[in-house]
């Protein structure tokens, strides 16, 4: 088999793509982005003109604790939930980094014409709620970027951001707006399409020869407590995630301890298929990592739903049996039958518990009553005002299932597409052979082994050198005498 020669040097792609996108930010942001009145100067006049008495009125207050919460999962929980792999912590939290920086500024002005662009001065008007649904749309990207982990460039995730951050932006709007189907915690908008969206373009960047990193590709102690860390910040702030653009009161109040619930009984199940899934009873920490975050996604879209305690208990319940069992059965399948390498899983821990979250979610509406809701609760929940006050649950449920068809259908679509420009042989991707391995990117400071170890076997007349190199990898060396 022919050898390819890759160029990995991205000292110039690199630095030209953040310095011209970002200039670009910066003009973009000059002409059309503005604060909103909440957070404008001429605050006191509206308080004036609306009859506000505090500035605790101020929405704030009200969003901000959960707008904190969701950007520390963005940072913090995605990326150091991605530092499993033994050679490429740098990447996981440094791209990640990266790819959220840019990311929410092109979302802020891709979710500002579509949702928020004043007819009257042309212009986007941005408060607290604006940062955290650029966070969301980040969040898309960040999913995909878990199939592709440790295979491609910065410059590629750069792309990848940008297509990702528009296709979210279109499928939001017609998914929230123009269907008006109910999606607070993005199981559909959010996780089944970056789900669908990594794993098609992983499809598309398939490598044959992979297995020429199989060393780099395992976890090593110290990683797997890195990843754990991420997975506990994903799990605390779960709730402030699903509740976070929810209505004041009641509705953010039932989606925070809908989450709650849920992601507590996720872990039981979790544990219980993986301890039972191996001979000896251990237990598997890519499926602790992972499969215990699966009822916070399977939950997004009916957390502000009266699903009752015990129906997020029981959703819980079957993500965490799911989840686990598409990392032991699921995962290998799609690797060796339809050639999709999902690094980090996302198809068991995203695109199928989100699917889950859209039907949740669609039979939930469905079964929506007055009589459980309360007339106005019923019109509260689902937003049954204006162009939709004659929409019936039924009608609603049907809705719903139809967005969830909508993600799909754009994160495959989207993700061949994106896939074939992320294909051309520009972007300085590595070798099938440097794959998951920091040095290719990043400068490693650290010295070429972790320790030399060396013995004198006096009955042989041999002195053994094991020479254990920071891949864990050891080579024995005897010099005989």
């Amino acid at each position: 088999m022919q050898h390819v020669q890759k160029n990995t040097n991205i000292r110039l792609t690199l630095p030209v793509v953040c310095f011209v996108w970002q200039i670009a930010m910066i003009i973009l942001f000059g002409v059309f982005i503005r604060y909103d009145e909440e957070s404008d100067t001429h605050w006191v006049e509206t308080k004036a003109h609306d009859n506000i008495t505090s500035d605790i009125e101020n929405d704030f207050y009200f969003r901000y604790p959960s707008f904190q919460d969701v950007h520390v999962m963005i940072f913090v929980g995605f990326g150091f939930l991605m530092t499993f792999l033994k050679r490429y912590s740098f990447g996981a939290v440094g791209f990640n980094f990266l790819i959220a920086s840019f990311g929410l500024q092109w979302a802020l002005l891709m979710q500002g014409w579509f949702h928020s662009l004043d007819p009257q001065t042309g212009k986007i008007f941005i408060g607290v709620e604006s940062l955290i649904n650029a966070d969301f749309c980040v969040a898309g990207c960040l999913i995909a970027y878990g199939a592709v982990l440790g295979k491609v460039s910065p410059v590629q995730l750069l792309v990848m951001t940008l297509f990702g951050v528009t296709l979210f932006a279109v499928e939001e709007y017609i998914i929230l707006n123009l269907l008006h189907a109910r999606d607070a915690g993005g199981s559909m908008v959010i996780h089944t399409f970056g789900g669908y969206y990594g794993l098609t373009i992983s499809w598309v960047l398939y490598r044959p020869n992979l297995h020429q990193s199989k060393r780099m590709q395992g976890s090593v102690y110290h990683s797997d407590i890195f990843a754990m860390i991420g997975t506990l910040f994903l799990w605390m702030f779960w709730p402030s995630f699903n509740s976070a653009i929810t209505d004041h009161g009641d509705g953010q109040h039932r989606a925070v301890i809908n989450t709650y619930l849920c992601l507590a009984s996720t872990v039981l199940t979790t544990v219980a298929i993986s301890s039972f899934s191996q001979k000896t009873g251990k237990l598997d920490m890519v499926h602790i990592q992972n499969s215990t975050l699966a009822g916070g996604v399977a939950l997004g879209t009916a957390a502000e739903f009266m699903i009752s305690p015990y129906g997020a208990l029981i959703v819980g319940f079957l993500c965490g049996i799911i989840s686990t069992m598409g990392y032991i059965f699921i995962s290998p399948f799609l690797e060796k039958t339809l050639k999709i390498q999902d690094t980090c899983g996302i198809h068991n821990l995203h695109a199928m518990p989100g699917v889950i979250g859209g039907i949740v979610g669609a039979i939930t509406a469905a079964a929506a009553s007055e009589s459980v809701y309360g007339k106005q609760g019923l019109i509260n929940t689902f937003d049954f005002t204006g162009d939709f006050k004659d929409r019936t649950v039924l009608t609603q449920g049907g809705y719903q299932a139809a967005g969830m068809c909508v993600s799909i259908v754009f994160g495959v679509a989207g993700g061949a597409i994106v896939g074939s420009i992320l294909k051309l042989p520009i972007w300085g991707d590595p070798a099938d052979e440097n794959c998951f391995d920091d040095e290719v990117y990043w400068e490693v400071r650290e010295p070429a082994t972790h320790h030399l170890l060396f013995t004198i076997q006096p009955l042989g007349g041999a002195i053994v050198f094991d020479l254990v190199s920071r891949d864990e990898l050891q080579t024995t060396f005897e010099i005989y005498i």
